[in-house]
């Protein structure tokens, strides 16, 4: 006979709340994958340029809808978010930032930074 214990079960994402860290992890490597997919509309840019006069007008078209240059700039700020994660992770390879409110301020940073340089480049382009 099995007793019944009192004892609760493991949390899930309905009761446990994910800290900071947790879901800037998660998005890294997110942005990653995009990033990746990402790539394959650049070689398709490319591609349409090296066709001709045609293509590239027909290329320009697609380019300015509202909703292509949104993914742009959702590009845009993935790679700058990889980029700054990156950069934490080089700050961990060397043994620093691992203090609890070290972890929660540099990935507040690393937002910011993301955030800023696609500002930056939203201004200057």
């Amino acid at each position: 006979m099995t007793a019944k214990h009192s004892r609760p079960t493991s949390p899930h994402l309905q009761v446990y709340k994910l800290p900071l860290t947790g879901i800037i992890s998660i998005s890294h490597r997110i942005t990653g994958v995009l990033l990746s997919a990402g790539l394959l509309l650049v070689v398709m840019l490319f591609y349409a340029l090296s066709q001709g006069e045609g293509t590239y007008a027909a290329m320009q078209s697609t380019v300015n809808f509202w909703l292509v240059k949104l993914i742009y700039w959702g590009f845009i700020y993935a790679l700058f978010f990889h980029l700054c994660h990156g950069v934490r992770h080089l700050f961990w390879d060397v043994g620093d930032g691992f203090e609890p409110d070290k972890l929660n301020k540099y990935a507040k940073i690393e937002l910011a930074a993301a955030f800023t340089l696609t500002l930056a480049t939203w201004i200057f382009i």
